[in-house]
């Protein structure tokens, strides 16, 4: 237990610094992340099918190193290296995106970007598990998720006053990415990390499903189920785009949707704590579901902004809630552990997933691919249905 816990209140030092580290890293990554598909296919000629390919290989390898940090991590019983050195990486990834002259340097950069989130998410998320009791912890990850995709709202708002000053060059956004991405760095250098008082050499850790809850196995297999039907956010923005929206209405409208993100995040994770995390999760779920059948046959610019808007509210009960509820059922000493196997497996369903929506749109059209994820969601409400709330926990 950290002295930040003792204290009864979301918004303690820490939490409130890996909140702005999480804002800077965001306004970095979101100035691209709306541009990088136009970038890939206008620019670099690359095709669907090589955009779902970059986007799953990326997430994939990130997925792949959140259970080897978060074991690490656990057994040295350190988190703050794992977080700075993460950000630095993703920081220094974006310019290598705007000098590709193909799109296999995009996915090498990629790749290196998503090794920075690998290695710093379980250990920032268990982190900010333990900067919190147990009561509060759903209003943490909340609070957490809203200064993070508030980042994502700025980020593609900055990204189009770039484009203005540059005369709509998009390689240049890339190198502009650079300067949040360091003040993230710099921020988390400054989290005060509290020192084990112990004698006893690194506890081993062996990975294995065997040191998990049933109930926490059922949720990783339920949630890994979704992410093989949960391609990238990109199929959407390209979705909006092929039906005749401007890349600047684009971007806002990404931008839209990421505010009431942020927006709802805080609400809906206080919520999580008084009315039960499944509840909030099965909901989000159910939002996302009806959304992605929507979006398979939307034409209209009013559909993308009803559609954009309601898919926040879907991101806000999912994300922070769901890594809230993940720890709820993991054992105390294995936060770091269980996040990264959680993680990993998603991680490398969204390989998966992306690759597959990439096809499907490429042969049958994109209304099947948004059919595909809706899917997706239904299987992991069914299984979700059958797990217990846990309504105590040791912190």
């Amino acid at each position: 237990m950290t002295s930040d816990e003792k204290s009864p209140k979301v918004l303690n030092a820490t939490v409130v610094r890996l909140g702005l580290v999480s804002l800077f890293a965001d306004i970095s990554s979101e100035m691209l992340y709306p541009i990088t598909p136009i970038f890939l296919t206008t620019v670099l000629g690359a095709s669907m099918f090589s955009v779902g390919l970059i986007e799953g290989v990326a997430e994939g390898v990130a997925s792949l190193l959140k259970t080897y940090s978060g074991k690490w991590s656990d057994q040295l019983q350190k988190r703050k290296t794992f977080i700075w050195l993460g950000y630095l990486l993703s920081a220094l990834a974006k310019p290598l995106i705007g000098a590709a002259g193909s799109w296999g340097q995009v996915l090498s950069a990629r790749v290196v970007d998503r090794f920075g989130k690998g290695i710093r998410s379980s250990p920032r998320d268990a982190l900010l598990a333990e900067a919190v009791p147990f009561s509060l912890r759903g209003a943490a990850f909340g609070w957490h998720r809203g200064m993070d995709t508030l980042g994502a709202a700025i980020g593609p708002l900055l990204a189009l006053v770039f484009l203005n000053m540059t005369s709509q060059d998009l390689r240049s956004l890339y190198y502009w990415a650079l300067i949040p991405g360091v003040l993230a760095v710099i921020v988390a250098l400054t989290i005060q990390e509290e020192k084990k008082r112990t004698t006893e050499p690194p506890k081993k850790i062996v990975v294995s499903l065997k040191l998990f809850k049933p109930k926490f196995k059922s949720y990783i297999f339920a949630w890994t189920l979704f992410s093989l039907a949960n391609s990238s956010d990109v199929f959407l923005l390209l979705k909006a785009q092929k039906s005749g929206l401007s890349l600047t209405k684009t971007v806002v409208l990404y931008a839209f949707y990421n505010l009431l993100y942020s927006l709802a995040s805080p609400y809906l994770g206080r919520l999580s704590d008084k009315m039960g995390r499944r509840v909030v999760l099965i909901s989000g779920l159910s939002v996302f579901a009806i959304v992605y059948l929507f979006f398979g046959y939307a034409t209209s610019e009013w559909h993308f902004w009803l559609l954009f808007g309601v898919y926040g509210i879907y991101m806000a009960a999912t994300d922070g809630v769901g890594k809230a509820y993940a720890v709820d059922l993991i054992d105390p000493s294995l936060k770091a552990t269980g996040l990264g196997v959680l993680g990993t497996a998603t991680g490398l369903a969204t390989i998966f997933a992306s690759s597959v929506a990439g096809f499907i749109w490429d042969h049958f059209g994109a209304s099947y691919t948004f059919i595909y994820g809706a899917c997706g969601a239904a299987l992991a409400i069914l299984i979700l249905s059958f797990i217990k709330e846990e309504s105590v926990q040791a912190s």
